[in-house]
């Protein structure tokens, strides 16, 4: 009755080659989209570590900073001067003649004294002659008047001759007296004419270039009466005069200063040249003039400035300064530090916590380098003197102590 059941008609036959490709290409379809999820995944996480890296704050940057320097310095005010010569020369013939030297070389110094040109010299010599020679003929008529007066009034005396004749004798004596002292006139005009025949330095100088030429014909006159040759030009070089113009303004507060003080402050002038940096040189304020120009509300002042080593020129422009009023307390900050914002002057602070501050402050002229910073910091402020770039307002720094020099020479004093 039992069934026996036939297994071999279910028993698994194995796959053909054919049959079993399809399966596995299923698996690896299955992989490969398993690892492109996780692709998938990684690329959606990797922008959210990014933020997470970005997020980290930086380091704060480091600047340099230090108290604001404190210093006296007094009140001074620049101009723009030109320098001249305290004596200048046009060199003219005073006789004429024809020029037979010239002993300097063009632009060369000369001295008080110094043989420049020589003009012929030979018809004054003769002239000097004639001279001599009409002197000593007035002097021998002197002698011959002087014997006939006596004569004359020997005769009187012994009633040999009358009164009219001594008085004929006496006047004879006087104009022959008279002569001799027109003779010693005219040998004294012919000596000075000999001697302008050789023109000579009448100061210490730079000569300039000569305007004839060894031959020239020249014409001179003592008296200018008529034109003469000109020869050549001379300045004098040691001191020279600083001419520059005062503003009414400036004028009004150096002399109420000036009169305050009754002492030498007002008086110098620190010197710079226009292609130096420091004023090295120093001259003093002897003159202003006693009245404004109404066209330009300026008042013309000079300063005399030594120049021992002939180096400054008349006609050479220079900057200079003058003190107008005494020392007062004022800080000092490398001009770098101090950043123009719009109308505004401004330096960056740092506070105790590292933060940027910014302060607006009120500048002044450089002293020594540095710029005078006449309000709006306390001794305290640490300023930003190094690293400015990195001072941003509001940002955290890591300041480093720094030190701010004063240059003396730049100022004039060293």
């Amino acid at each position: 009755m039992d069934q026996i059941t036939d297994h071999s008609k279910f028993e698994r036959k194995p796959l053909s080659e054919p049959a079993a490709r399809p399966r596995r290409w299923r698996a690896a379809a299955i992989s490969a989209a398993i690892a492109l999820g996780l692709f998938l995944a990684y690329l959606g996480f990797a922008p959210h570590k990014a933020n997470q890296a970005a997020a980290v704050p930086a380091p704060a940057l480091p600047v340099t900073v230090s108290q604001p320097l404190h210093r006296d310095v007094d009140t001074r005010v620049g101009f723009l001067g030109q320098f001249s010569a305290i004596d200048k020369v046009e060199l003219r013939a005073q006789v004429g003649g024809t020029l037979t030297e010239i002993d300097f070389k063009d632009g060369q110094i000369v001295h008080k004294g110094d043989l420049l040109f020589v003009i012929d010299p030979r018809p004054y010599e003769i002239k000097l002659e004639q001279a001599q020679a009409a002197l000593q003929t007035a002097t021998a008529r002197v002698a011959l008047a002087g014997n006939q007066l006596s004569r004359a009034q020997s005769l009187k005396r012994n009633d040999f001759a009358t009164q009219e004749t001594v008085d004929q004798r006496t006047n004879d004596q006087d104009a022959s007296q008279a002569a001799v002292e027109d003779a010693k006139a005219r040998v004294r005009d012919a000596e000075l004419d000999l001697e302008y025949c050789h023109v000579r330095a009448p100061f210490t100088g730079r000569i300039g270039a000569r305007q004839v030429s060894i031959g020239s014909l020249v014409a001179g006159s003592r008296a200018a009466t008529s034109p003469t040759t000109l020869l050549t030009t001379l300045v004098s070089l040691d001191p020279l005069y600083l001419d520059f113009d005062m503003s009414e303004s400036d004028f009004l507060t150096f002399s109420r200063e000036r009169a305050r003080l009754k002492g030498p402050l007002a008086n110098k002038v620190l010197i710079g040249l226009s292609d130096e940096n420091s004023f090295s040189r120093e001259g003093t304020l002897d003159f202003i003039d006693n009245a404004l120009d109404r066209s330009s509300g300026t008042i013309h002042a000079r300063a005399t400035v030594p120049n021992p080593d002939l180096f400054l020129a008349p006609g050479q422009f220079a900057r200079l300064r003058v003190a107008i009023a005494p020392p007062t307390p004022a800080y000092l900050l490398p001009d770098a530090a101090v950043v123009l914002d719009q109308s505004q002057r401004l330096v960056m602070t740092v506070t105790s916590d590292g933060t940027v501050k910014p302060k607006i402050v009120t500048t002044g002229e450089l002293r020594g380098g540095l710029r005078v910073i006449q309000s709006g910091l306390d001794a305290s402020d640490r300023v930003v003197i190094d690293g400015l770039v990195r001072a941003i307002p509001g940002t955290k720094v890591t300041p480093q102590d720094g030190a701010i020099h004063y240059d003396a020479t730049a100022d004039g004093q060293g």
